[in-house]
């Protein structure tokens, strides 16, 4: 069969498939612009989650470091007024002492575990203290004396001789 087409008709038919490759082409070239920002897009997300997550992390380690600061932090200042504390009890001991007696030429000072405990006029009291406090009434030792090589902080209960101001 064979068709008659006028050339009017023929020419408008094939503006009108230029235009439609046009359009077409056009099409195409926007969907893979279209696709192309997609890809970014979701690249983006996905660094941006990624970051997130690594952001939270952070934070909850700064957290868990700020707490662990703040913990030592208490510590650290209880102990600090402990210390004044037993300073400021040692200096008032020790100006008693010298009140009490003027012949006394030096007060015994009673340690737990190297820590101060109390002070006392004479070792037979430090002794006392002491055992009142469940030390073995035979467990003193002469430090320097054969066999007594014991670091002092692992020696639970010291007497401690200390000379006073003055006095050798």
């Amino acid at each position: 069969m064979i068709a008659i087409v006028r050339t009017r008709t023929l020419r408008a038919l094939r503006t009108d498939l230029a235009a439609a490759d046009s359009a077409a082409e056009t099409a195409r070239v926007l969907a893979e612009q279209h696709r192309r920002d997609a890809e970014t897009a979701t690249d983006s997300a996905i660094r941006a989650e990624t970051a997130l997550e690594e952001l939270r992390a952070a934070h909850a380690r700064s957290i868990a470091d700020g707490a662990r600061a703040e913990g030592e932090l208490k510590a650290l200042r209880a102990q600090a007024l402990l210390d004044t504390e037993d300073r400021a009890a040692l200096r008032m001991l020790l100006r008693q002492a010298r009140k009490t007696t003027t012949a006394q030429q030096r007060v015994f000072v009673l340690l737990k575990r190297s820590q101060f405990h109390s002070v006392h006029t004479t070792r037979e009291d430090a002794e006392k203290a002491a055992e009142r406090e469940g030390a073995h009434p035979d467990g003193w030792l002469t430090h320097g004396a054969p066999g007594t090589n014991v670091p002092a902080s692992e020696v639970l209960w010291r007497i401690q001789p200390v000379p006073l101001k003055g006095n050798s």
